[in-house]
């Protein structure tokens, strides 16, 4: 309306835009740059993704949701692409779990990356610019800051868990203060970190901590460094651009990645097989869940003792959680040979899951075959299924916590000198030249 009254003033030095954001800004009491954002996501929706927009309005996404699509969308300049991804986003969208924002925008950028690898936002490559520095505080502290690899990163954090892991329950220190101590025991050559429970019945765990693989999966033409499809790293939200994945390479064990065929005999897949289905899924396949497929169990389907085959189109990855769901509360699913998964929960609704590499890498969604019809093994007959049991529950966890916190108030009130009443003392003159208080 604006634009309409006063003309467009582009070159004035508070622009049309700058006029309205104004308005807005004083009719929803807020700032300048607020209003600014407000405007921008209102023009997204009416010029930029209107099919996203229609989503939104309808109520199956989430404002966050909506902003991060139309940040991660941003950098696309033609509007046949633009059209494309908004409803490739608008249909994927409402199946998409609650995820972390980094989670979320990995999702996006799969979607853009598909049809505009050069509107993939990131930040500016600092490959270049990769450091570790040390700064000396006081009391014999240091502070430590590096920009990484993520693959390094992600490697030097599992490592840090599994150092912090090797001391016994008893042990003092916080997780956070034994992920500290662990770094110096990593600089040190140390496998293990020592324990300081000060108990000559220390129970920790005498191996030293195991080897730390980050699993990446990128395209041959990335790796080789003559493609531009960015690359997706197993337990990172964040997708790896290409010029990355090529440096990475040149340092790192590579393994082909190819479709099994055929059936397997038995009921443990083989490790190519197994490979084959994390980098396919990349998380867990329930809805609803982001959890990386490297910490998953492999699924089958059709459950091996009914004679489900140890094959691709019969197996899928899922968190210890969500395979205990299906096995003992009624989750039902089903699987096409492109990997996808069909749920029926047991409130009726129905839930469509798909691998989390169909887009990047469209050859390892590619359907896998049909089943073929397996008798059920003789040994499998009699198997059954068994439920992990508590060690304590709910209800027994919550008293835990709620008796060790008031005794840890008790002990503290106790060990609090009080102080002794006084015998009151004669009243102060009163003032009369004081003003009275207002």
């Amino acid at each position: 309306m604006r634009r309409a009254q006063r003309g467009e003033q582009a070159d004035w030095a508070v622009d049309t835009w700058a006029a309205v954001g104004a308005e807005v800004a004083a009719a929803f009491r807020t700032s300048l740059g607020m209003a600014g954002s407000f405007m921008r996501y209102a023009l997204a929706m009416r010029e930029r993704l209107p099919q996203v927009a229609a989503v939104f309005r309808a109520g199956d996404i989430d404002y966050r949701l909506f902003q991060t699509m139309v940040y991660r969308t941003d950098l696309i300049t033609d509007a046949a692409v633009l059209a494309s991804v908004d409803g490739e986003l608008a249909v994927r969208a409402s199946r998409w779990p609650s995820m972390t924002q980094g989670r979320l925008a990995s999702e996006i950028d799969r979607v853009v990356a598909h049809r505009d690898p050069d509107a993939v936002r990131r930040a500016r490559e600092r490959a270049q610019d990769r450091e570790v520095a040390i700064w000396e505080l006081e009391s014999g502290i240091s502070e430590v800051y590096g920009r990484l690899f993520a693959t390094d990163a992600a490697a030097l954090d599992q490592r840090l868990d599994a150092l912090a892991a090797t001391v016994c329950a008893a042990d003092p220190r916080s997780r956070d203060q034994r992920r500290a101590d662990a770094l110096g025991a990593l600089a040190a050559g140390a496998e293990r970190l020592g324990c300081r429970c000060g108990s000559p019945d220390c129970d920790a765990d005498p191996r030293p901590a195991g080897p730390v693989v980050i699993h990446v999966v990128a395209e041959q033409a990335s790796v080789e460094g003559r493609g531009t499809t960015p690359g997706a790293v197993a337990g990172l939200e964040e997708l790896l651009p290409a010029e990355v994945i090529a440096e990475l390479a040149k340092s790192s064990r590579l393994i082909l990645l190819s479709p099994p065929t055929g059936p397997e005999p038995g009921y443990t897949p083989s490790a190519k097989l197994a490979d084959f289905v994390r980098c396919r899924d990349l998380t867990c396949r329930a809805p609803g869940c982001d959890r990386p497929a490297i910490g998953c169990d492999i699924d089958h389907t059709i459950p091996y003792a009914r004679g489900g085959a140890t094959h691709p189109s019969n197996l899928k990855c899922l968190c210890r959680l969500h395979h205990l769901m299906k096995t003992f509360w009624d989750w039902h699913d089903e699987q096409l040979p492109d990997g996808t998964i069909i749920w029926r929960l047991p409130d009726g609704h129905t839930y469509v899951t798909t691998p989390g590499s169909a887009l990047l890498f469209p050859g390892l969604g590619a359907p896998t075959g049909q089943l073929p019809a397996l008798q059920p093994p003789e040994r499998c007959g009699e198997r059954t299924a068994m439920m992990p049991l508590r060690t304590r529950t709910r209800a027994q966890n919550r008293a835990h916590r709620v008796a060790t916190e008031r005794h840890h108030n008790r002990q503290t009130r106790l060990a609090t000198p009080t102080r002794q009443p006084t015998q009151p003392g004669p009243a102060p003159p009163i003032d009369d030249d004081d003003p009275p208080p207002f």
